[in-house]
């Protein structure tokens, strides 16, 4: 049992975390969890919260893609070492992927994210939209990741969300086929990076350092005897939090799977829902989930009957012959999939990631 002055500092932590979940502006209000269990098995999965359909398709990119940061005569150049298949927001930018390696990044939104200045003696500049692209491109661990970008290699920046007057702010998680698990934030200005297996859900505000501090206070409670139950980033960490722990390690692939389905769907936010004084609470758009072992890219809209998935070892992410590919969900995601969805892809030129 934890001290009363302990209890009294989490009980702080927690108030402080409900009233910046309160202020935050309309915002990109999703869930991400990770599943470790028997086996080696490994599945990510994330919710996408959004107040307007933003745009997402499915789209399959080969290795040896040559890449820029998109910010003018400073930018980040590279090219692909890996293929992946990623889900598009505003067919823009990269929000959620996959590469063929197993590694899986996804951006949330984080409204307390400041970035760097940037200018022309800045290290070179990657735009936002491919953050996690360039991490998918270039790396097959979480390790490799986050060795590589404790050097900063480029500076991250942002523009507005497409269509508002309001910055772009996001984190970024990522995690691999062993279990491996890193979030990175800029937080004032300066990269913060948190890895360890242990960080297996991120959410929205408040800062990650603050999100542990309020499950630790909801650890002490117990996940049996309550859990809270709004839709705020604080309560879907700490429902997120226990349940990917409760579930059962040691079923067979499939029913680890819908178990995992289950977690991300009980931290999801009813379709059409809004709620007055809470304009940061968005409904859930479409859910992905990862199985890192059996390299199922798996997806889920709102607004079709189905689930379905791209099988990963079907693709040809070759230099010589890979092709760029889409798969269309329609307006809203709204295009019915069922079963293996990967030879319904169709080659296409590639989006272009918003140029800042």
């Amino acid at each position: 049992m934890k001290s009363p002055k302990v209890l009294a500092t989490l009980a702080r932590s927690v108030l402080v975390g409900l009233v910046v979940a309160q202020v935050a502006p309309a915002a990109l209000a999703c869930t991400r969890l990770v599943f470790v269990g028997d086996n080696a098995q490994v599945l990510t999965a994330r919710s996408m919260d959004w107040k307007s359909d933003i745009v997402s398709n499915l789209w399959v990119w080969p290795r040896g893609m040559e890449r820029t940061g998109q910010t003018g005569p400073n930018t980040l150049r590279w090219t692909s070492k890996y293929g992946s298949v990623v889900t598009s927001g505003y067919d823009i930018s990269t929000t959620d992927g996959v590469n063929e390696a197993g590694l899986a990044a996804n951006l949330l939104w984080l409204v307390e994210s400041q970035y760097p200045e940037f200018d022309a003696s800045s290290k070179p500049g990657l735009t936002i939209a491919a953050w996690a692209q360039y991490v998918l491109d270039n790396f097959s661990t979480v390790q490799e990741a986050v060795t590589a970008l404790k050097e900063q290699p480029f500076t991250i920046v942002s523009d507005n969300v497409p269509g508002e007057n309001r910055l772009t702010t996001l984190h970024l998680s990522i995690s691999d086929a062993s279990g491996d698990s890193a979030i990175v934030e800029y937080i004032g200005g300066k990269q913060v990076i948190h890895h360890s297996r242990e960080y297996q859900v991120m959410t929205n505000s408040p800062i990650f350092e603050q999100q542990l501090a309020l499950n630790t206070y909801w650890k002490q409670i117990g996940g049996t005897t309550m859990l809270p139950g709004t839709n705020r980033a604080a309560d879907r960490f700490a429902r997120a939090s226990f349940y990917i722990q409760a579930i059962p390690k040691d079923q067979e692939p499939n029913k680890t799977l819908a178990s995992v389905f289950s977690v991300i769907r009980n931290v999801s936010v009813p379709y059409g829902l809004t709620t007055p004084g809470e304009p940061n609470i968005s409904s859930t758009r479409w859910r992905t989930v990862f199985d890192h072992q059996r390299k199922l890219y798996f997806f889920e809209s709102a607004l079709t009957p189905n689930t379905f998935w791209v099988d990963l070892k079907k693709i040809d992410f070759s230099r010589e012959k890979g092709k760029v590919l889409k798969l269309d969900l329609g307006p809203n995601q709204d295009h019915p999939f069922a079963g293996d969805a990967t030879a319904a892809f169709k080659p296409a030129q590639p989006f272009q990631f918003l140029g800042i």
